[in-house]
């Protein structure tokens, strides 16, 4: 009858930013026992179940494989990572360090304590320029950016580490997180803040003059960039399937995302309907490496994890996002 279905200790990477907390606290209502480990450079202690915080660094070894022992850790969910693939592009170094040294670091820790389940955020960056659309796996991961490509590297490393050391993992490739928990109490934060959604969000609440589009001349429907969002808490509910599913050698590598794409207008049509309030636009050039259009094809997570995401289309994700930002105006 397979694996008997046990409670792990889970180590949880950056599970004080936006889509680590939102698993941290997914894992926790699944039964599970769970440690977060942050430096909190980008991640909120306030997000973090109290009690269940780990400050400290991931290029810091000792201090992480110390961790694994004596919280007897099972299994590690890896959520962090710089993600701004313009700073990337600007500060390739800080990239290197901290999404691969730092990655490699943990997973030199997770060696010495002989702990072999990993779950990884990746991206669809790995893929670069999509050959087509929707984008499965099978399409070639050439990114055009250090961010993706530091994504890449560490792919490569969890299934070389996996024939050989005999760990399983899964890289899970996020198409746009989006939306906030249903409790209303958990959402985004960041500082900058570069997702179109909350941006959108901030405008209709004044706090700032209007959105600026990036282009509005691209091969879509409506000449602005589409892309697949996909709500955190059906990326958090991918993290916990995949986990309960690893064992010895086992390596999914999935896209996550809706398999629906929404564009620009489109994202700010359904935050006036949401709010209720209207947002002001400005056009300017497109942004040098914004492919026209990112959807997946998610049905390999689907078919291996027996995953299906619970919000499909823009408005609800929306709707749980202005419910986050209207109770938490300072974040």
């Amino acid at each position: 009858a397979g694996m008997e279905w046990t409670t792990m200790n889970v180590l949880v990477s950056g599970g004080a930013g936006y889509v680590g907390s939102h698993a941290a606290r997914m894992l926790s209502r699944a039964g599970h026992e769970v440690w977060v480990y942050d430096n909190l450079v980008f991640g909120h202690r306030g997000a973090v179940a109290p009690g269940r915080l780990i400050e400290g660094d991931l290029l810091d070894v000792d201090r992480v494989a110390g961790v694994l022992a004596e919280k007897r850790i099972d299994a590690v969910m890896h959520f962090a990572a710089f993600a701004y693939v313009g700073e990337s592009v600007t500060d390739p170094a800080k990239y290197y360090r901290n999404n691969i040294v730092g990655t490699l670091s943990l997973m030199d820790a997770m060696r010495r304590q002989d702990v072999r389940r990993f779950v990884f955020s990746s991206t669809c960056a790995t893929y670069g320029e999509p050959r087509s659309v929707p984008i499965d796996e099978s399409q070639p991961q050439a990114p055009i950016n250090p961010y993706g490509y530091t994504k890449l590297v560490i792919e490569r490393a969890l299934s070389d580490y996996a024939k050989a050391y005999g760990w399983g993992y899964a890289a899970l490739r996020y198409f746009n997180a989006a939306g906030a928990s249903e409790d209303g109490d958990l959402g985004e934060d960041h500082d900058p803040e570069t997702h179109l959604i909350p941006l959108v969000l901030q405008v209709a609440q004044g706090r700032r003059e209007h959105v600026t589009i990036f282009g509005d001349d691209f091969p879509t429907p409506d000449g602005t960039c589409v892309r697949d969002y996909i709500h955190v808490d059906d990326l958090a509910s991918a993290h916990i399937s995949a986990l309960e599913k690893l064992g010895p050698g086992v390596e999914f590598r999935c896209n996550l995302g809706t398999g629906r794409g929404t564009s620009v207008k489109e994202v700010v049509e359904a935050c006036r309907e949401v709010t209720g309030r209207p947002i002001p636009t400005v056009v300017a050039p497109r942004r040098a490496g914004d492919p026209p259009a990112l959807v997946a094809d998610s049905s390999l997570a689907r078919r291996e994890l027996g995953w299906t995401p619970r919000y499909t289309s823009i408005v609800p994700i929306v709707r749980s996002a202005w419910k986050w930002h209207e109770s938490h105006p300072d974040g």
